[in-house]
């Protein structure tokens, strides 16, 4: 009969625990909670990102926030103004190597 390590069977223990029962993953979970969902509208040329995005948008309940996510500079620069115009505030705009992040409330 094999001994089992008692090492051994506790790792395997915290492998099959659920989400925030796992060490380390916690702070993964909290990132995840704190932050908004992301729409990502890369490749997709304005109106249509923008089309896409308000349709997201609608379906959120208020006060909630969407990060959306496009590398069209001509989207980067319409959509913050169209999201106003539709009466949501924009939280950021913040512009990362290729891309750009706009989080809106809505």
């Amino acid at each position: 009969m094999q001994r089992r390590s008692p090492h051994r069977d506790a790792s395997a223990r915290a492998e099959a625990a659920p989400g925030p029962l796992r060490a380390g993953h916690r702070d993964d979970l909290r990132a995840r909670v704190s932050s908004p969902p992301a729409l990502d509208l890369c490749g997709v040329k304005c109106p249509l990102s923008w089309a896409k995005a308000r349709v997201r948008l609608e379906g959120l309940p208020r006060g909630a926030q969407l990060d959306l996510v496009l590398d069209d500079p001509q989207g980067a620069r319409d959509i913050p103004r169209a999201a106003e115009a539709a009466g949501h505030h924009v939280v950021e705009v913040a512009h990362e190597t290729d891309v750009w992040r706009i989080r809106i409330e809505v």
